[in-house]
């Protein structure tokens, strides 16, 4: 267990797994879908509301999904006859906490540099 700005990570993202989570956020309509599972909280999303919400062709809407579910950002439970899709909130703060891990390192505490 590694620790980072006073909190505690279990195990540490590989650069290749960040890479992949980041390309996959790095389409806009991905981006759209993820964005929207994560303002529906806990509860996640059908994927019919999301596609009216979104106005995306379901195979399309079907074919980022899949992009997302498989690095892991976004998990998809069947509810009776519902599709429903949620955030991975715990890959996406690992995946930040991958980001700024290392902020600041390569300079000394309370020194300012410049770019020039």
């Amino acid at each position: 267990m590694t620790s980072l700005g006073g909190r505690s990570i279990v195990g540490v993202m590989k650069i290749e797994d960040a890479a992949a989570r980041l390309e996959a956020l790095g389409n806009p309509t991905r981006l759209k879908i993820y964005r929207t599972l994560v303002r529906a909280g806990q509860a996640g999303m059908a994927v019919g509301r999301l596609q009216d919400k979104l106005k995306v062709a379901p195979s399309t809407l079907s074919h980022h999904i899949k992009s997302l579910v498989s690095v892991g950002l976004v998990s998809q439970v069947r509810e009776s006859t519902t599709l429903v899709c949620h955030a991975n909130y715990d890959l996406m703060q690992g995946l930040v906490d991958f980001l700024v891990a290392e902020c600041c390192a390569d300079e000394k505490c309370g020194e300012a540099k410049s770019a020039a």
